[in-house]
């Protein structure tokens, strides 16, 4: 039988993210073909996780990452350290005409019937020409570290960037910290250079370390090649099927103590309808299923991983810490932008069942 999950009570940092920084240009509703205007966020699947779990809930984290010195790299850098991120940077020069980059990503909010639209430019990415031993994983980790978290669109990004995914998790294992990973899969990156196969490849040598697995059934299908269920769920917020991958996951991955996902079942790119479930230590944890009016979708999952690690960071219990995670994602749809805006006192406010009544 696995152990279960146990996390450490103290570190000089609650929580280390390894990944790509990017920056989302946004037009709001307004198509990039019509575009005249947009606002600039500061992003990355890893990184808003540490950001929410910095802003919102107060936690001492970092971010391991590449770092360009151009305005670009200066407009994310002062991003990351008003999250309250410590940085932990591999820096490259930009020469001016070819890079190296950080990553552009393209993102419209959609409305009602019209679906938002993501596009990409990575080429030339810093972050994808991480490899190991660019890392002082000892200086990283001083002092200890709690949990170590990266994810499915970092490894997606070259050969060498799931391989320091390895490397980091060595390292922070020998100092006792419970490994997350987010599969987070994305299939256009995977298809640059080797589509699903390469994918499967990569993720399950990662997954076979990590303790608390994020991911919904199409990651798990596309990310691991974990087939479905034989029955379909009747509704996208029904767990049913979700429950049934767990049980896969498990027979494969014996290590893995914690699997966790939000449900959404998208009406309109502006009405959603909201849940999340969890399996931690042989336990089924479902969360309340709301009716969302929606901002900006972008970063709510990472919204809910950052909820749901929080709670159990505070020894709450899993039940508790999948309600956080679905507040604070709920919560995240509702700001412009990838990461947080909420206080923990609003988070914990909407778990406990509040309501959008004027706060006086």
């Amino acid at each position: 039988m696995t152990a279960p999950l146990t996390i450490r009570p103290t570190g000089a940092l609650d929580f280390v993210s390894l990944g790509a920084l990017v920056h989302r240009l946004d037009p709001g509703v307004v198509p990039f073909r019509k575009a005249n205007r947009f606002d600039v966020h500061v992003s990355g699947g890893e990184f808003n996780v540490a950001a929410n779990l910095a802003d919102c809930f107060r936690l001492k984290t970092g971010i391991v990452s590449a770092m360009v010195e151009y305005p670009i790299g200066d407009l994310v850098a002062e991003r990351v350290r008003a999250m309250g991120v410590r940085p932990f940077y591999k820096h490259f020069t930009h020469d001016g005409v070819n890079g190296p980059n950080l990553a552009t990503v393209y993102s419209d909010r959609g409305f009602d019937s019209r679906p938002p639209v993501v596009f990409y430019n990575r080429s030339n990415e810093a972050a994808s020409r991480l490899k190991p031993g660019d890392f002082d994983w000892a200086h990283v980790f001083a002092g200890g570290v709690r949990w170590f978290h990266s994810g499915g669109i970092f490894a997606s990004l070259s050969e060498t960037t799931g391989r320091l995914i390895l490397e980091g998790i060595q390292a922070a294992k020998a100092l006792g910290a419970v490994i997350s990973f987010d599969l987070n899969f994305r299939e256009k990156l995977w298809n640059v250079w080797g589509g699903r196969a390469k994918a499967v490849s990569v993720l399950d040598t990662i997954v076979q370390h990590v303790d608390v697995l994020v991911g919904n059934e199409e990651d798990l299908q596309n990310g691991l090649g974990i087939s479905g269920p034989e029955v379909a769920s009747r509704s996208k917020l029904d767990p049913a099927a979700f429950l049934d991958m767990i049980a896969r996951v498990r027979d494969r991955y014996p290590n893995v103590k914690g699997v966790a996902t939000t449900l959404r079942e998208v009406h309109s790119a502006n009405r959603h309808g909201w849940s999340a479930v969890a399996w931690v230590d042989g336990k089924t944890c479902n969360a309340p299923i709301r009716e969302l009016e929606v901002f900006d979708r972008v970063g709510g999952g990472d919204g809910f991983a950052a909820g749901f690690f929080y709670g159990l960071l505070a020894g709450e219990t899993p039940e508790a810490a999948v309600n956080l995670g679905w507040a604070h994602g709920a919560l995240l749809t509702t700001f412009p932008g990838d990461t947080t805006m909420a206080t923990v006192q609003q988070v914990r406010a909407l778990a406990e069942g509040g309501s959008a009544r004027i706060q006086r």
